[in-house]
Order: structure tokens, then C-alpha cells, then sequence
């Protein structure tokens, strides 16, 4: 049921994606919307890619304005990553869009089934949050 809930969400949210960027693209801007000013490794290994790969897709994401690059305090060979303000506009239009789409379903759905819903997904942010902060797996057990 999550793998047949988390493709339909992946379906819903690309309707409403008008995005100029693909998903290796966008993933480079939440990143940087959360870690801005991190180094070229640091984003290649939270992506695990390789750093000319990452370059790459950072270099495309400068040239549309979403990603403004500055040299590093410590090394002017080390370049730190921001997220411009066009970025940070596209997530936020992104974000709106998608939270419309999901709103259009779960207006349809009967208010219990809102409320479960709600109720499983705080569950599921508040341990996958804690595992991604972690490191790694916890001992979790279900319901």
C-alpha cells in the first residue's frame, strides 16, 4: 500500500511540476535550500554522485538562475553553493502546486479517512526524521 500511496503522489506531484529542472536537479536544490553554502563534495556525496557529475548539474541550475556558486572563506579553489532567489521562488511556486494537487484528493476523501491519514503520516515524518538524523536505521516496530 506505501509503494502504491508514494507512486500516486510521484504521479500527482509530476501533474503539477512545470519544473524547467529534472528530479537529479531538483534534488540538488531541496539540498542546498537546507545545507546552503555547502561545498561541491559534500552535495556530490548527499547526492552519491561523483563531483564532475555534480558540477555538471549545478552548472545547469546556474545557467537557468536557480543556483548562484561563491568562492569558499578558506580556499578560493573551494566554491560554496547557494540557492538564488529565483530558486527559492521555484520551490516555493513547486510546493504550491503540489500542495493543490494533494488537496484536490483529500477533499474528496470522507473526513475519517482524512484524519487517519493525517495521523499515519505526522507517525511516518516523525520516524523517518529521526532515523535521517541518526544515520542510520533504528529499531522501529509497526503497529
Amino acid at each position: 500500500m506505501t509503494a502504491e500511496a508514494a507512486e500516486l503522489l510521484e504521479i500527482l506531484w509530476g501533474r503539477a511540476s512545470t519544473a524547467p529542472v529534472s528530479a537529479s536537479q531538483l534534488r540538488v536544490l531541496f539540498i542546498l535550500e537546507h545545507d546552503e553554502g555547502i561545498n561541491l563534495r559534500t552535495l556530490a556525496d548527499a547526492l552519491g554522485s561523483t563531483p564532475p557529475s555534480t558540477s555538471r548539474l549545478c552548472d545547469r541550475l546556474q545557467a537557468v538562475g536557480f543556483v548562484e556558486r561563491a568562492p569558499g572563506a578558506t580556499s578560493r579553489r573551494e566554491l560554496r553553493l547557494f540557492l538564488s532567489p529565483q530558486g527559492r521562488t521555484f520551490l516555493t511556486e513547486l510546493r504550491s502546486r503540489r500542495e493543490h494537487a494533494v488537496e484536490t484528493v483529500l477533499a474528496q476523501m470522507p473526513p475519517a479517512g482524512r484524519a487517519a491519514l493525517v495521523e499515519g503520516l505526522a507517525a511516518f515524518c516523525a520516524t523517518a526524521a529521526a532515523q535521517l538524523h541518526e544515520g542510520g536505521t533504528t529499531d522501529v516496530r509497526s503497529a
